[in-house]
């Protein structure tokens, strides 16, 4: 029977999708792109191997022309689509509206090569209503997006794999660089310069509690003698002294002591007092931009967790398409969140007209309307059904979509300055008249402070020639602060306001920075390493212009124009690339200029020694004279906590220190009489119980807790934790239950039995240490979560020959099972009820064999039951380990070699087949 064939990308997406169509029509999910540029050697087809050009994927003497390949592992995929359009009369391409959806449905029309009408549709949110206006207005593929995606994804090629291969060289193997990448980097570490640069100022001010008609208020100096009292902003950041220029006063400890006095004993007088109305105004809408960063200061969500959460949201049909730049509604979501408004808030906290929002990026283009909740009638976050993270970004989208149809908030800003020995002080407070849109949304900041614009601040009924009472006078001394490191949200904020790279790129782009080593996300600030340092330094040097936030800019708006038809695609590549200026030249050019130990230092101001990046990281390198008076160079490994703005040079004298005359004892464990020494290491300061020797190797050791700072650490704490792991008594249902602390932090384990263990995180609250067995048994009967904090909706238990358990999630792509690293998807059909331990064990062990093997690396597989159970998994394994063999390992943390394989040349250099390992990323 003849039926209509409709592709999307995911399994999610076709199952909302199926519920709205008639019974003729098949859905099937394409898994994403079908057909990319080759990943490594072993995709190019044989008629290309030996071609130069292969490698990079993209024939630069043939205009450009992409070599597309089909991935191993989307094989079978196209198999099944072909194989579901033998029966079809027509063909909908129904993939997402955006440039990488437009460029999918391009792919599947090229392979598929359909002998059928073949049609494009599109929607930005997934209801009845709005699949039933898409068959009915189905169109043709828009060509001109298809080329806009094209070329960025040649660009990107071109830039990531003509300048990756140098940083190996050059700095470290496994680097990357991108068009957008490689900016992103070089903000954060003109971040870590200025934290490093930075110089503290100190200063002091007065704070004094009044109380006036029983109502307290607090009030802050200002003024003394006529001039205004120095503040942070008046400090220079270079030299921690006031800016020059700067008509301020600057109150010393001693001014501010005398003045604490004279106030706290002097009379208190109103001279002013100022009432000024103002009007806040709902934001816009959610844009891909600013979700990403509103949903990191309030919910905590990195970029990349707000889009898979989104993403899942779209293709459940909650709300509408999550990659847009656009802040407009449509006439439908107007109507619905006016309605919403009426319903909960009433009609007085409905605006007077409709709001529309102008978009204000520079870039502005993709869907064309703001991030909302689907359909005509919005659904409270309440009738939703959703949990967790889903349920909190989407109660965030719909306060916000229905917060922007509500009234102006108006209020009052209240400023009252009072008279006190020769001095002036100003307490200031807010009274809300009408709360409007506050009802609903108050916008987020990496302003902790304005978290508080939707609360009040009232001071008392006060007016000139009032005598408040004075209860007390502070004096506060205050240290200027280095500027902030960037957040998440503060960074995507950033790109978008310089016109870097798509929002929509934003949370993959900031995935590899952290990925590929370049930065840390600690307390969810952004810390670049010292190998950003190395990097970043290198290309400002040699690629100033690929580094440069205006010509990525620029670069982006191009690419823009190309979407449009204003600017032909081959041109613009054959100029960017090509000639003496071109891309191409300009690295052949430069590789020879560029000496690999001048790249591999961070030069940093300040220090007794230098930096340099080796094959295990950053380290410390100094040339002292030895005792017995010879020139001698010293390394010492970096510990991996320490940034670049916070080291010193009593830090790095302490490191080198340690590593030439060896650790201090910091005490004495009377229970072996041996010393307990504090060091430092790679991954960061430990503790170590006696030395190291032929009877005792390997000598009891033990990570400092995070928080711990180790200057702080004293003998019994470091005992408490070189005795870990604790036995803490026995669990009810048999077995031992133990505190411990462990790679991933501290930890209580309940171990059955039979190499059956299971864990469970300790909590801020509480200190491994001192932690008892009813605490713990409160923890371990909690449900075990997750990556991403998701919860097991079960357990499926411990497959024979493995070490871990095998259970099952919900994801945002559906059900799937996770035993250690390794995750799979249930097929189509298969549910929790009747989904069984061995058909667990079976997809496991087909998607670790589907993975590609790792390289450059002696470390063992985990042992899940893909690798109990799947010969495949087990010849991988062979293989690795056969391949780590004979290789030589640089004990000198500073040192780099190589080593020559089959695929290495005899200069040295990589041929095509053997770059392989790790792919560059684009972007």
């Amino acid at each position: 029977m003849a039926h209509t064939l409709v592709i999307v990308e995911s399994p999610t997406k076709a199952r909302t999708i199926r519920g709205f169509l008639p019974k003729e029509f098949r859905v099937e999910a394409s898994m994403g792109h079908v057909r990319d540029l080759p990943n490594n050697a072993s995709e190019i087809p044989a008629a290309h191997k030996g071609e130069k050009w292969a490698n990079l994927g993209v024939n630069t003497a043939k205009d450009f022309e992409p070599l597309y390949v089909v991935p191993k592992d989307k094989k079978k995929v196209v198999k099944e689509l072909k194989d579901a359009l033998k029966g079809a009369d027509q063909l909908l391409l129904a993939t997402d509206e955006d440039r990488e959806g437009e460029s999918i449905s391009w792919h599947l029309a090229q392979l598929l090569d359909p002998k059928v009408p073949v049609k494009r549709m599109v929607f930005h949110e997934i209801t009845k209503e709005a699949i039933s206006r898409a068959l009915d207005n189905p169109r043709e593929l828009d060509m001109e997006l298809v080329h806009a995606q094209e070329t960025r994804r040649i660009l990107d090629r071109l830039v990531g794999y003509s300048l990756s291969p140098l940083l190996w060289k050059k700095v470290a193997w496994g680097l990357s660089a991108g068009r957008v990448q490689s900016v992103s980097v070089r903000l954060l570490v003109e971040r870590e310069r200025a934290r490093r640069a930075f110089r503290s100022g100190t200063y002091w001010d007065l704070k004094a509690s009044l109380v006036h008609g029983q109502v307290p208020f607090d009030a802050k100096l200002t003024h003394l003698g006529g001039e205004r009292i120095a503040n942070g902003s008046d400090f220079d950041e270079s030299t921690g002294a006031i800016k020059a220029g700067s008509k301020v006063k600057l109150v010393a400890e001693a001014e501010a002591r005398a003045l604490q006095q004279a106030a706290s004993a002097g009379r208190w007088q109103v001279a002013a007092v100022e009432a000024k109305p103002t009007v806040r105004k709902p934001v816009a809408p959610f844009t891909t931009s600013t979700l990403q960063q509103e949903a990191n200061r309030k919910l905590r969500l990195s970029a990349r967790d707000t889009m898979r959460t989104a993403q899942a949201l779209y293709e459940r049909g909650f709300i509408t398409y999550m990659r847009t730049d656009s802040v407009n509604l449509s006439e439908q979501a107007i109507k619905a969140a006016r309605s919403c408004v009426s319903e909960r808030y009433g009609q007085d906290y409905l605006s007077p007209a409709p709001r529309q929002f102008t978009t204000k990026s520079r870039n502005a283009q993709e869907a064309h309307e703001a991030i909302r909740p689907a359909g005509e009638v919005f659904r409270t976050p309440g009738e939703t059904g959703l949990e967790g993270r889903d349920l909190a970004l989407y109660e965030l989208i719909w306060k916000r979509t229905v917060a922007s149809q509500m009234a102006d908030a108006r209020l009052t800003m209240l400023a009252i300055d009072l008279e006190v020995a020769g001095s002036t002080f100003r307490a200031t407070g807010k009274r809300i008249d009408f709360p409007g849109f506050f009802r609903a949304y108050v916008e987020g900041s990496d302003d902790p402070d304005a978290a508080l614009e939707g609360q009040e601040v009232l001071l008392p009924a006060l007016k000139v020639g009032d005598v408040p009472d004075c209860r007390s006078v502070e004096a506060l001394s205050h240290q200027t602060q280095p500027p902030a490191r960037y957040s998440e949200a503060a960074l995507v904020k950033m790109l978008e306001k310089e016109g870097i790279g798509r929002p929509s790129t934003y949370a993959s782009i900031i995935g590899t920075i952290i990925d590929r080593g370049y930065a840390t996300l600690q307390a969810n600030a952004l810390i670049p390493s010292f190998t950003a340092f190395a990097v970043t330094a290198l290309l400002e040097e040699h690629f100033p212009d690929l580094v440069d936030t205006g010509f990525t800019a620029r670069m982006e708006n191009t690419l823009d124009e190309i979407s449009t038809g204003k600017v032909r695609w081959l041109p613009y590549l054959e100029d960017f690339y090509k000639g003496e200026e071109g891309l191409e030249a300009l690295v052949q050019r430069r590789e020879g200029d560029i000496d690999p130990g001048h790249s591999r230092t961070v030069a940093l101001e300040g220090l007794p020694c230098v930096v340099r990046i080796g094959r295990f990281g950053a380290y410390l390198e100094s040339r002292r004279v030895g005792t017995d008076g010879e020139e001698e160079l010293l390394k010492a490994t970096l510990p991996q906590e320490i940034t670049p703005a916070d080291l010193d040079a009593d830090k790095a004298e302490l490191i080198l220190r340690q590593k030439s005359e060896g650790p201090e004892s910091i005490g004495e464990d009377p229970e072996t009489g041996e010393q307990v020494y504090l060091l430092f290491g790679q991954y960061g300061p430990y503790l170590q119980l006696g030395q190291a020797s032929e009877e005792t190797p390997k000598p009891k050791r033990a990570s400092l807790p995070k928080g711990v700072k180790p200057e702080e650490m004293k003998l019994e704490d470091a005992l408490g934790l070189l005795r870990l792991p604790r036995q803490l008594g026995e669990h009810p249902d048999g077995g031992k239950v133990q505190a411990g602390l462990g790679r991933f932090g501290p930890y209580v384990v309940h171990d059955k039995g039979k190499g059956e263990k299971d864990y469970r995180s300790i909590k801020a609250e509480d200190d491994v240490l001192v932690i008892g067995l009813t605490r713990a048994l409160e923890l371990l009967a909690q449900p075990k979560r997750g990556r991403g904090g998701r919860t097991a909706l079960k357990d499926l238990g411990t497959p024979e020959g493995a070490n871990e358990a095998i259970q099952l999630f919900d994801g945002p792509y559906g059900l799937y099972v996770k035993q250690g690293k390794v995750n799979a998807s249930l097929p189509e059909g298969t549910t929790a009820d009747t989904l069984t331990l061995d058909l667990a064990v079976e997809l496991l062990a087909a998607k670790a064999a589907s993975a590609p093997a790792r390289s450059r690396s002696g470390t063992k597989a985990p042992k899940t039951a893909a690798a109990a159970g799947g010969g495949a998994a087990k010849t991988r394994a062979a293989a690795t380990k056969g391949a780590a063999k004979g290789r030589t390992t640089a004990k000198d943390p500073g040192a780099v070699t190589a080593r020559k394989t089959p695929a290495t040349t005899k200069t040295g250099r990589l041929r095509a087949s053997a770059v392989r390992v790790i792919k560059p990323a684009g972007g």
